[in-house]
């Protein structure tokens, strides 16, 4: 099947808004500073014996996936594994919880069971507004964890929930968590490095 022929622009477009996004958050010196807070907030948790809980829906339940995997098995260097749990893949506890309690309890009824004074719990949201993931972060506060947001909205109530607060500036949703990803990628970088010093 031929190319359409504005194709090129569709293509060039996506990859103009994330290069732009790159660009605007490579540059925000605020928004490095909260990362590398981020980074030292993890690393203090895992080197106290604590351990990281993750979650978020649809792609950021990728997201926390894939950064759970790299923690646990290796980054940049090899290392023992690190602690870190995706709390967005055990079928049977999501679908338990969900039928048992609704939805919006499937990752709160998880920090309740699995997390501990010291922890760290880091919600993903694009929007800011997913009932589930608020609802984890006001148990893991409530509870002592340190509380961790990634989202693409400043203006919603999540920032309250969190002590360490990431809102990349951008409308769409797929730029969000590709800037997500960085974030998280230089996370684990620093984490990395830091234990190993």
């Amino acid at each position: 099947m031929a190319a359409r022929p504005d194709d090129d622009d569709l293509i060039a477009g996506f990859f103009g808004r994330s290069l732009a996004a790159l660009q605007g958050a490579a540059k925000d010196a605020v928004f490095l500073r909260l990362i590398a807070e981020i980074a030292q907030a993890i690393e203090g948790s895992l080197r106290a014996g604590g351990k990281l809980l993750i979650a978020g829906n649809g792609g950021s339940a990728a997201d926390a996936q894939h950064l759970a995997a790299e923690f646990l098995s290796r980054f940049l260097v090899d290392r023992g594994p690190l602690p870190a749990i995706a709390l967005t893949t055990d079928t049977s506890v999501l679908t338990a919880v969900g039928n048992d309690y609704g939805f919006e309890h499937v990752f709160e009824r998880q920090v309740r069971g699995l997390g501990r004074p010291g922890d760290v719990f880091l919600g993903i949201s694009t929007s800011g507004r997913s009932p589930n993931v608020l609802r984890a972060l006001q148990t893991a506060r409530d509870l002592g964890l340190v509380t961790i947001g990634f989202s693409g909205a400043a203006e919603t109530g999540m920032g309250a929930l969190c002590r360490h607060f990431l809102a990349v500036h951008s409308q769409e949703t797929a730029v969000v968590q590709q800037i997500h990803m960085i974030a998280g990628h230089a996370i684990c970088a620093l984490v990395e490095r830091a234990l190993l010093d």
